[in-house]
């Protein structure tokens, strides 16, 4: 995984074999390491920046309710507009954070593979916005209460953030066998618990059938992954600033 590095272009890469990406050298590249510590900067801030904006509406939209609703469902009525918005900035930004990775990384497989399952991440959040989740559950006021019937749009939504989820779930444990094969075993295991957790809220939210302890257990793992992404994303761009030594 990421690790600043020094001397030759040789150095910058892991010996054969290995998964272990590192960072490119801070400082070496001019320019370039401004525009990849911007790319990172919009990583480090997408995961909060969604979580808030979530979380001011879930608190003051008329008929929300944080243990019967998904934060998904926050794309309807006449302010859905705003969580739309939300996510289609947040997948922007974090393909952007994904280009920064891929930028960033170098050497071993995990330095293709985690920008890839990032940037898909990212897709699936722009498209999560353009194919908005069903109301149901008496949310927005005026819808009938239960799940609802299930609309294309609603069943698109649902589709590409299953393979969103999937893809920063893969990111989650590449990165942290990367780690582990650097002997960096805090961040390698924050990863892979990250990565695990995140499944795990995932498959309750998926088999909850809308019960709070499902709901509420995934906006657990939804917080868990974007802190996860924010932090790699910091952990980088502090080594690949100009002027870092």
């Amino acid at each position: 995984m990421p690790q600043q590095t020094t001397g030759s272009t040789n150095d910058s890469t892991t010996g054969p074999g290995t998964a272990a990406p590192r960072a490119t050298a801070a400082g070496t590249a001019g320019p370039a390491a401004g525009v990849t510590a911007s790319l990172l900067s919009l990583g480090v801030i997408a995961g909060p920046v969604y979580v808030v904006v979530s979380v001011v509406q879930a608190l003051t939209r008329e008929g929300f309710d944080l243990t019967r609703h998904a934060w998904s469902m926050l794309a309807n009525g006449d302010l859905g507009w705003i969580q739309v918005t939300n996510l289609v900035v947040a997948g922007l930004a974090t393909v952007a954070c994904a280009a920064g990775l891929r930028r960033a990384l170098t050497g071993g497989a995990g330095a293709a593979w985690i920008p890839r399952l990032v940037a898909v991440y990212g897709v699936s959040l722009i498209g999560a916005g353009i194919f908005r989740a069903d109301p149901g559950m008496g949310f927005p006021p005026g819808t009938p209460e239960g799940p609802g019937p299930v609309s294309r749009h609603g069943t698109l939504h649902f589709a590409v953030g299953a393979v969103g989820f999937l893809c920063v779930i893969a990111a989650c444990l590449v990165a942290g066998r990367g780690f582990a094969a650097e002997g960096r075993r805090g961040w390698g295991l924050y990863s892979r618990i990250t990565g695990g957790l995140f499944l795990v809220t995932f498959l309750c939210i998926a088999a909850g059938g809308g019960a709070t302890w499902s709901i509420l257990t995934f906006v657990t793992g939804v917080v868990v992954v974007w802190a996860w992404i924010s932090a790699l994303s910091f952990h980088l761009h502090r080594r690949v600033s100009p002027g870092r030594a």
